[in-house]
């Protein structure tokens, strides 16, 4: 079986941990003896220095790489400011036209394309699946489905891009749910939740983790980005209502600078430390050092963080939003919040604490969340997909951005 995978969530030389659950997933499929070869378009910049803030660093993103054993392709698409939504579909197909092509013509001819991220790769990818006669199998993650739908062209282009894919797949089933709200039918998309790597993820010493990382005191542990959704705030806010916990937060982005003033204006500042990023094979030490993990985020499709939590032995507590229910199951996983406030947080690290499970029992729960059962699915989807593949007489083919909206 041989893939052509395509996303622009995918790790890069310039942003190692960009996309990485998607290579995670991906690694996993391969060592089952499945070939595929990537295709992970980057924005189109002039220039690695100068106007374009943090989105220079696309520029410096090379063309091709190596990555994990994994051969890789960058080719660049323009993003058009203000309308770039609703164009961005079409840019990314037909940036990515010429290096598929050339994959096929350097004797890769793949049997399908595994497309992750519905909006906007998955609208391209059924495109290029229209353009070269391949099947199309899409997964949907989270925002592209719990958020963009809102939007009315947008949303078009997914309905399009779902009735032209092959198989759908979700990775939780409140992602199926908005498909089907949609109009897809639901024999159409296959609920395949993420794993973890029980082996990378799995509970070190605590003390001697405790040690290094300096905790001193009960201590919550925050990973993600530090962009809204995340939560952060709420959780900084929450502290002040936590006397006796310390809380580390791992991860960057824009909005570093406003939570560290809000942890002063809030006088919690000596207890929260900002860890910046930390390399995904270095988190497993944080968590073992830490009480507890908390993701306090507006929306989750499928959040690895929990998983790799739990896998360390450490319980978490987390918004009840989309797919995280389905995460945080039982008490041995952890707590979910009330709602999202700062109180109801409080009160939900109370009572995770008032009945705190073993990190056994944890990490008990965890293993039933091997990526085996996943790659399993994958495999026989994907089999059954090139099987049936006849083409679609039905669906028109689409070269324009007035015809893909």
């Amino acid at each position: 079986m041989r893939l052509l995978t395509y996303t622009t969530l995918w790790p890069n030389s310039i942003q190692p941990t960009h996309g990485v659950f998607v290579e995670n997933r991906l690694r996993h499929l391969v060592a089952a003896g499945v070939e595929t070869r990537i295709v992970a378009p980057v924005p189109w910049f002039p220039s690695s220095a100068g106007l374009f803030g943090s989105y220079a660093a696309f520029a410096a993103v090379p063309p091709a790489e190596e990555r994990n054993g994994f051969e890789v392709h960058h080719p660049r698409y323009v993003v058009v400011p203000k309308i770039g939504m609703t164009l961005t579909p079409y840019t990314l197909y037909r940036a990515s036209i010429a290096p598929v092509r050339a994959l096929i013509g350097a004797g890769y001819d793949f049997d399908a394309i595994d497309a992750h991220y519905f909006y906007p790769d998955g609208v391209a990818a059924a495109l290029l699946g229209r353009l070269l006669d391949k099947p199309v199998v899409i997964t949907a993650r989270g925002t592209d489905l719990n958020l963009i739908p809102q939007y009315r062209l947008p949303r078009r282009m997914i309905r399009f891009a779902a009735s032209r894919a092959a198989a759908l797949i979700t990775v939780c089933q409140a992602l199926k749910d908005s498909l089907i709200e949609l109009g897809i039918p639901a024999s159409k998309v296959t609920v395949l939740r993420n794993g973890v790597d029980l082996a990378g993820f799995r509970p070190l010493d605590r003390q001697e983790a405790r040690a290094a990382l300096g905790f001193d005191r009960p201590t919550l542990v925050s990973v993600g980005g530090l962009i809204t959704r995340k939560g952060h705030d709420i959780t900084i806010r929450a502290l002040k209502a936590l006397p006796d916990f310390a809380l580390v937060i791992a991860g960057d982005g824009p909005e570093r600078g406003a939570l560290e003033a809000l942890a002063k204006r809030e006088g919690v500042g000596d207890r929260v430390r900002f860890m910046g990023r930390v390399p995904h094979g270095e988190l497993a030490p944080l968590y073992s050092a830490a009480d507890a993990s908390v993701l306090a985020s507006s929306r989750e499709g499928w959040a690895n963080v929990l998983l790799e939590s739990m896998a360390c032995g450490t319980p978490v507590i987390a918004s009840n939003v989309w797919g995280t229910p389905e995460v945080v199951a039982t008490p041995a996983a952890g707590v979910l919040m009330a709602d999202r406030t700062p109180a109801a947080l409080a009160d939900a690290v109370r009572a995770l604490f008032a009945a705190l499970p073993s990190r056994e029992a944890t990490r008990a729960y965890a293993e039933g969340f091997s990526w085996d059962d996943t790659t399993r699915g994958q495999i026989d989807l994907f089999r059954s997909v090139i099987a049936g593949h006849g083409g679609d007489a039905h669906v028109p083919s689409v070269t324009t951005p007035g015809e893909l909206a």
